[in-house]
């Protein structure tokens, strides 16, 4: 099981954690006096955060709402279904369970009635302080709206990383997701801020990922002990190359017996500059900053078995030829300008 958390006190960042939960329900989740809250947890969640969550829905005359279940498997296995019928009626869900249920047909049907979803599967104490109370949100979001402007702009992307990474693919005008937006749109998922992700013409997506960050799932992995090397062509993993690390994620991705598992669903880019490297918690090892992550499994565009996120840290990026980020720096004029304003190191 994924192991969460640095300290186990209750009074651990008690003042910082409830600032933290106070900057989630208010100035992301948007909560509003009367909105039904709810929030989902399994038994590997850390439930002083989520204690402090439902406090702070409260205090904004929300109406919180705390459901507790068993930590099911780690990705895209539905909910009990008392919780599923639950997460119809809320307007607003904070989702902590370790076991997420992104992308299962409960988090369909809370969407399709209206309900404003926010992915935060495995978050803890220390998490929410450095990845939300202490981050400077207004600016994070102008930094994910740079890079979704220049992305969504550009054909051809090109990808390097001193691990070994070589890739080029085409956009071919699809989207670009600002995934960790505000949650200000009903029927609307948001990912812990930070990221942008999109899926380029799959057939055009050629090279080699070396992932040298986290990989998970499976439960054995989580911060990489030695590189992984995927081979990539059209848009799919033809070889997992590497030692013990990529023999598991091997194994694991054999065991589902579907080929849609191997199938690149999106390419992210990860900007939070909270984590500064890879903790095993998928959901802030995809922001690590400055690095870019893979997808593989169920997408939006199709459906498979589970799915998985591999980072890959360092990342130098071409957009139609020019570098905006070189080893994890961004390079970029306008990217580098917010990220002084922001006091980042090295800018």
């Amino acid at each position: 099981m994924l192991r969460l958390g640095t300290e186990p006190r209750g009074e651990y960042l008690v003042f910082e954690r409830a600032h933290a939960v106070r900057k989630l329900v208010e100035e992301v989740a948007l909560v509003k006096p009367g909105e039904n809250v709810v929030i989902t947890a399994d038994t590997a969640s850390d439930w002083r955060l989520v204690e402090a969550t439902a406090a702070a829905v409260y205090a904004v005359r929300g109406i919180p709402v705390v459901l507790w279940y068993e930590t099911r498997r780690p990705a895209l296995d539905e909910p009990p279904r008392p919780v599923a019928l639950a997460l119809a009626g809320a307007d607003v869900w904070i989702e902590y369970a370790v076991g997420y249920t992104f992308r299962t047909q409960a988090h369909q049907q809370a969407l399709a009635a209206g309900c404003r979803y926010l992915c935060l599967t495995g978050m803890d104490v220390d998490m929410a302080v450095r990845t939300i109370g202490r981050v400077d949100y207004p600016r994070l979001l102008e930094l994910g709206t740079a890079l979704q402007r220049l992305v969504t702009a550009a054909d051809q992307v090109s990808v390097t990383s001193p691990a070994g990474t070589q890739l080029d693919m085409y956009n071919g005008g699809c989207a670009v997701l600002h995934s960790g937006k505000l949650a200000d749109t009903p029927g609307e998922s948001v990912m812990l801020g930070g990221q942008i992700g999109w899926l380029p013409v799959e057939e055009s997506i050629q090279g080699r990922i070396v992932c040298d960050g986290a990989i998970w799932p499976p439960e054995g992995l989580g911060v990489l002990r030695a590189s992984v090397e995927l081979v990539i062509e059209k848009g799919v993993v033809r070889d997992i190359a590497g030692g013990e690390d990529a023999h598991i994620f091997r194994q694991w991705m054999s065991s589902f017996d579907d080929p849609h598992m191997y199938r690149l669903a999106h390419v992210s880019l990860g900007f939070n500059p909270g984590v500064a490297r890879p903790t095993g918690r998928i959901v802030e090892d995809e922001r690590v900053f400055g690095c870019i992550e893979f997808g593989f499994g169920k997408s939006r565009r199709w459906d498979a078995r589970s799915h998985t996120d591999a980072v890959v840290l360092r990342p130098s990026i071409w957009l139609d030829g020019t570098l905006i980020e070189q080893e994890g720096h961004y390079v970029h004029p306008e990217l580098a300008e917010i990220c002084r304003a922001m006091g980042l190191p090295g800018y």
